[in-house]
């Protein structure tokens, strides 16, 4: 029979340097100031005896975790692929580690995933939705503690909250089709009640309406993905829509819209101008390339961790706040003027 040789403990460490197993712990845990002489002999007790310490029972030690959690509806998708990526090098940078779950944008999920972190001892927590909320994700999340919101809100959340300027992007976007002409766009989205939806919607018709003259906003508004992408193009083509141009407020959408319309045979830019927003996929690997509205992803997700840290959390009247992060255009070939036919 064999046997399983035991693996070296604190006390032994503290029996070996002929101190207590509090002396040993705290000068791990960067508590404790000690006379070179004893610290001497507990780091060669350490060595001796081949002592790896735990680095779970150190930060527990610490009061702190050194883990952040990250909420995401769906790592599968290029735009959250990319934030999460960047959520874990800029943690990584401070020695932290990352606690990263996905939810398939299921409110159940997302309300037992905070139950779950909130008793798991995380630092915070950075929260990521892609759908409306009744309250409940609000009211939970504000019972947490720590919570960064990012890329869309939760309403009546009373945490410091992260986006991109939507708004801007919209406008980038009506200025870039109103300079071509058009005046007729077919608008396609997520839901009403989201933050991104209306904002961009919003930046869209001030756009139009400062360039002067009548103008028309087609709305087609459903999920941000390649399905509803599929599902609108289809939509607007067979209830003969008299769009000149098409504003596609996410790369998956786009995604499906293009599909459709090369399916039926429609020529962008000849026939209708496409313009995307997100630009995280290979937008400019289509044919034509689509000109897009750029998020600043990475930066969202360095950006959301550090607020998270930063944030002075003991005084709660200066918790709901919000910051928005600048978008660009990146201008490609899938715009032109309206086809005079």
């Amino acid at each position: 029979m064999t046997s399983t040789k035991r693996a070296t403990s604190l006390k032994d460490v503290a029996d070996a340097a002929g101190v207590s197993v509090t002396t040993v712990s705290r000068l791990l845990n960067g508590s404790l100031q000690l006379p070179s002489e004893t610290k001497l002999r507990i780091d060669k007790a350490i060595q001796d005896l081949k002592y790896e310490p735990n680095p779970h029972a150190r930060r527990l030690s610490r009061g702190r975790s050194e883990t952040i959690g990250l909420v995401v509806p769906d790592i599968a998708n290029p735009f959250f692929a990319t934030l999460v990526s960047a959520v874990e090098a800029a943690a990584d940078t401070r020695g932290l580690a990352l606690s990263l779950h996905a939810t398939l944008n299921r409110p159940g999920r997302e309300i037992a995933y905070l139950r779950s972190l909130a008793r798991n001892h995380v630092d915070g927590l950075l929260f990521i939705t892609n759908h409306p909320d009744d309250g409940e994700l609000a009211a939970l999340i504000n019972q947490t503690g720590k919570v960064i919101v990012v890329d869309e809100d939760v309403p009546n959340a009373r945490v410091p909250k992260l986006f991109s300027d939507n708004e801007l992007g919209g406008y980038l976007a009506g200025c870039h089709l109103a300079d071509h002409g058009h005046r007729r766009v077919i608008y396609i989205g997520g839901p009403q009640e989201m933050i991104s939806t209306r904002r961009r919607s919003m930046g869209l018709e001030r756009a139009l309406r400062e360039r002067g003259g009548p103008f028309q906003v087609f709305r087609y508004q459903g999920n941000y993905t390649v399905e509803f992408g599929r599902e609108a193009a289809c939509r607007f083509l067979d209830e003969g829509i008299q769009g000149t141009a098409i504003f596609a407020s996410s790369d998956e959408i786009a995604i499906g819209l293009i599909e459709v319309l090369r399916a039926r045979g429609i020529s962008v830019p000849h026939d209708v101008s496409v313009i995307g927003f997100d630009d995280v996929g290979p937008l400019h690997l289509f044919a034509p390339p689509l000109t897009a509205i750029r998020q600043p992803v990475r930066a969202l997700g360095e950006r959301a961790l550090a607020l998270l840290l930063e944030t002075n959390w003991a005084e709660p009247e200066s918790l709901a706040f919000e910051e928005l992060l600048p978008v660009e255009i990146v201008v490609r070939n899938s715009v032109a003027p309206p086809s005079k036919s």
